[in-house]
């Protein structure tokens, strides 16, 4: 199978980096470094999106155009929205909402909804959230809050976690799903907590390269039983 793999940060690379050693393969492209991996009998297409919903559903459709991936995997690092989102927690995305779009004075959706879904809710391909929690005990199936803020108040945090039942955040989750789904190419996306419901920026420094790691170590496990 081809796997298109998105990776937003330099350190959640590194981490793959560490857990996989050198590529097999390196291709440069215009806005990527493309690396190549076989990974469980797989080849795995490597792309460092950048930060943020635009660049990371940019990236989904050049992996699925370009290298004709068959299956979308995310792994990053994430911000915990409840006090059971701890530090290095790991969790599977089951749907993600994109809580700052909002076209409602326009198309009378609510706030957070494309009109393409039911609801506020952009859904990942479920049995893959339930193979992912089958290979990895103790995986958490979770709701993404996912836009374009890194978010540290805790005041905001909770809103999102009372709003729409979050219980983490990020800022490409949403942009992947997006074009999988409109790809109709199936979407994994595994996240774990760098920064915790009451902590910032300087949490996220301090564990971001520990938390890419479980992450990166978790993903792996997972793909080496489909």
């Amino acid at each position: 199978m081809k796997i298109g793999m998105i990776v937003a940060i330099p350190e959640e690379i590194d981490a793959l980096f560490r857990n996989c050693g050198a590529p097999l393969g390196m291709e440069e492209a215009p806005g990527y470094t493309i690396y190549c991996y076989e990974i469980s009998g797989n080849t795995v297409y490597v792309a460092g999106s950048g930060a943020g919903e635009i660049a990371a559903s940019a990236t989904a459709q050049y992996l699925i155009t370009k290298y004709g991936a068959e299956l979308l995997v995310n792994f990053g690092v994430c911000g915990g929205l409840t006090t059971d989102m701890g530090l290095q927690r790991t969790v599977v995305v089951k749907k993600a909402v994109h809580y700052d779009f909002d076209a409602s004075p326009f198309d009378g959706s609510m706030p957070g909804q494309y009109l393409a879904y039911p609801d506020v809710y952009i859904p990942a391909t479920a049995a893959l959230v339930q193979q992912a929690c089958a290979a990895e005990q103790g995986l958490k199936p979770v709701i993404c809050a996912s836009a374009d803020k890194f978010v540290v108040d805790p005041a905001i945090k909770a809103d999102l976690h009372n709003r729409f039942g979050a219980e983490i955040c990020e800022m490409e989750a949403a942009g992947i799903l997006l074009t999988a789904n409109r790809n109709q190419v199936p979407v994994l996306l595994i996240k774990g907590v760098s920064d915790s419901v009451t902590g910032g920026a300087e949490e996220f420094a301090a564990m971001v390269h520990e938390s890419a790691a479980v992450c990166v170590r978790i993903l792996l496990n997972i793909l080496s039983e489909f």
